[in-house]
């Protein structure tokens, strides 16, 4: 590393190298922020004292000012004391401001009033209480990186051009899953949308979907809910039953092959001996657990020789099933 006192000033390179920092990282943290070259160890030290002392751990430092090194040449008293505070009022848990700092660095460099009150109020006018409008930000802390006027606009009208209402339905929506905001429009959000219509929903049934599971909206229509689409359709189901199933619980269309979907089919089918109509018309026999729930209650009702639908089976809690089919003291 072509680094020496007169370059970047000596004092803050043995700062990084007192800390554990090797000469390639330091090289690279030199590179993405120039302000280093003007930034004194005193400061840099005591922006470093202040993160631990906000709760961020000592052995994750280093990865938060690699990630963002320009926290090290910031104002203690004008840029971060004023950030945290703000984003200690937004939490419910004296951990969260640390994490969420963990998780995006660069939300300390923000400003509080050009980006942070800005996007409190969008948040605020889409109907988010304020509450809820922390739980987003700390949980998915590079939305105040995101542009009000362009992203977050655009995802909000496009939202609203499925039938979203914006007092309240959209703002549900964004609480449900503030990662959606990070989606491009037309390369994720609008192909996924065209792709499940193309299924058979209908509007409504659309809107169901992004109200209820908008994670299945931000996921790769091709890459994903086009293989689970195929792989049920190879199993036996048709179209129309794949549309029920998909309106019925929507995730089918993002788990797991391998791991949830086949070994509940060959469970059915194989162990239980039901036709695959039966999963038809109660969709949410994909979401019960295989271990503790559909095998575990099929071995009761067998050894009772009972015989129930599927939506009798496992639509209740474990107490209400012994009760219902009088199996109390039968559980083994």
């Amino acid at each position: 590393m072509e680094c020496n006192s007169s370059q970047t000033g000596g004092g803050i390179m043995w700062f990084f190298r007192d800390r554990g920092f090797d000469d390639k990282s330091i090289s690279k943290m030199f590179k993405r922020c120039k302000r280093l070259e003007l930034v004194q160890k005193e400061r840099a030290s005591e922006n470093w004292e202040y993160l631990r002392s906000i709760g961020i751990e000592e052995r994750k430092l280093p990865h938060v000012v690699s990630k963002c090194p320009r926290i090290l040449a910031l104002g203690l008293n004008e840029k971060l004391i004023p950030m945290v505070e703000c984003l200690t009022t937004l939490g419910t848990r004296p951990t969260e401001v640390a994490s969420a700092i963990v998780k995006f660095p660069h939300i300390l460099s923000h400003s509080v009033e050009e980006k942070l009150c800005p996007l409190l109020a969008f948040f605020q006018a889409m109907g988010v209480p304020e509450k809820q409008i922390g739980k987003m930000l700390l949980l998915n802390p590079r939305l105040i990186s995101y542009s009000i006027e362009s992203k977050l606009t655009d995802t909000v009208n496009f939202l609203a051009s499925l039938g979203l209402t914006r007092e309240g339905m959209i703002g549900k929506v964004l609480v449900k899953n503030p990662f959606i905001m990070g989606y491009s429009v037309e390369k994720r959000l609008r192909p996924t949308s065209d792709f499940l219509k193309s299924l058979g929903l209908e509007e409504v049934d659309l809107q169901k979907v992004v109200i209820n599971f908008p994670e299945v909206l931000c996921r790769d229509a091709n890459k994903i809910l086009r293989h689970n689409f195929a792989f049920l359709k190879s199993c036996g189901f048709n179209h129309g039953q794949i549309a029920t199933l998909v309106t019925g619980y929507p995730p089918v269309l993002i788990k797991s092959i391998n791991n949830s979907l086949k070994p509940r089919i060959r469970f059915l089918v194989d162990i239980m001996g039901r036709q695959l109509d039966e999963a038809a018309d109660y969709p949410e026999f994909f979401h019960h657990s295989l271990k503790k729930r559909l095998e575990l209650r099929y071995k009761l009702l067998s050894q009772r020789n009972i015989n129930c639908s599927l939506s009798e089976m496992l639509d209740c809690d474990q107490k209400k099933f012994l009760l219902k089919f009088n199996l109390i003291g039968g559980f083994t």
